[in-house]
C-alpha cells in the first residue's frame, strides 16, 4: 500500500499538509482558507471527499485559520488538544471537536495518526506521524530544537515534512528586531537550515525516500540555498521544497512494490481514480 502526500501551503502565511491512501486522508493543520484548500486539492487531483479528519498542531493562526469553515462545511472532526483549543479561540461545533492526547494514536480508517509533544512557543504543541500500510510519514514543523520525541519519530519515517525555517547568517544580518531574532532561534522557536540538516543526516532512516523542506522563512531563507545544502547530503532521499505560495506535487510514498517511481511528483492524471475530485 502507498501513501500520497502533498503540502497545500507551508510557511508563516499558512500551513496545511495532506496525507492519505486510496480511501481516506487527513489534514495536518488548516492554516489556509477553505476555498484556497479546495482549489489546491482540485489542482492536485485530490478531494475533500477523502478527508476524514483535521489534526491541529498548535494554536497559532497560520495553523488554524481555515479549520472552522472546513469543519463546518464538510462536517470533518478536528482533533485538537484541550489546551490548544482553549487558547485558539476556535468556535467549533461540539460534535466536531475531538480531544487530542499525546502518545494516544488515533485510527482514521486504515491510517494511524500519532501525536507527540515538541518544543515550540505555544500552549501544548504537537507534531505528528501518519502510518498506513507499513508506511510512515512525519510532519515536523514549528520546532525550536530536535528533542528526543522528534528524533525518535523522525528516524521511523519513510517520508517527512521537515522545517528548515531560516539561514543563520540571513537571520542575523536581516532587518528583524533582536527580540524576534532571539525568538526564532531560541529552543522554542524554529529549526535553522543546519539544525534540520543535522537531524536529517544523523537520524534519517535508511528507507527515507522523500524529504520536503518546510516552513521556510520568506525573509530569512532561500529555497535554492537550503535545497543545495541538503542535496550535498541527500544520498538516496529525494529532496523537495514545500512552498509558501502554492501546493507541492503529490508524492507517492511506497515500499518495495512502488507503483510509481519513488521521488517523482505525480501528475493528477496519474493518480488512482479513487483520488480524483469527482
Amino acid at each position: 500500500m502507498s501513501l500520497y502526500i502533498t503540502s497545500l501551503n507551508s510557511g508563516s502565511n499558512g500551513n496545511c499538509y495532506y496525507v492519505g491512501n486510496h480511501r481516506e486522508a487527513v489534514l495536518i493543520d488548516a492554516g489556509i482558507s477553505c476555498r484556497e484548500a479546495e482549489k489546491r486539492l482540485e489542482r492536485s487531483g485530490l478531494s475533500f471527499k477523502k478527508i476524514r479528519a483535521v489534526f491541529i498542531s498548535h494554536e497559532h493562526t497560520d495553523h488554524i485559520c481555515g479549520a472552522k469553515v472546513i469543519a463546518r462545511k464538510y462536517q470533518i472532526p478536528v482533533y485538537i488538544s484541550a489546551a490548544t483549543y482553549k487558547h485558539s479561540r476556535l468556535k467549533l461545533a461540539k460534535s466536531l471537536v475531538m480531544t487530542l492526547h499525546a502518545y494516544a494514536p488515533v485510527r482514521i480508517g486504515e491510517l494511524l495518526v500519532n501525536a507527540f509533544p515538541k518544543l515550540h512557543d505555544a500552549r501544548e504543541p504537537h507534531s505528528f506521524t501518519v502510518t498506513g500500510g507499513g508506511i510512515t510519514v512525519g510532519i515536523f514543523t514549528d520546532i525550536g530544537a530536535a528533542c528526543e520525541n522528534v528524533i525518535q519519530n523522525f528516524s521511523q519515517c519513510h517520508a517527512a515534512f521537515l522545517e528548515a525555517n531560516y539561514d543563520e547568517v540571513m537571520l542575523e544580518e536581516g532587518s528583524y528586531p533582536l527580540f524576534l531574532k532571539n525568538r526564532i532561534r531560541g529552543d522554542e522557536g524554529h529549526l535553522s537550515n543546519h539544525q534540520a540538516l543535522e537531524l536529517f543526516t544523523t537520524h534519517k532512516s535508511p528507507f527515507m525516500s522523500h524529504l520536503l523542506l518546510s516552513h521556510l522563512s520568506e525573509q530569512n531563507n532561500s529555497p535554492q540555498l537550503v535545497h543545495d545544502l541538503f542535496m550535498k547530503h541527500a544520498g538516496s532521499t529525494n529532496i523537495g521544497i514545500a512552498s509558501r505560495y502554492e501546493e507541492s506535487g503529490v508524492y507517492c510514498i511506497s515500499g518495495a512494490d512502488a507503483a510509481v517511481e519513488p521521488g517523482k511528483a505525480i501528475a493528477p492524471a496519474l493518480l488512482p481514480k479513487q483520488l480524483s475530485l469527482f
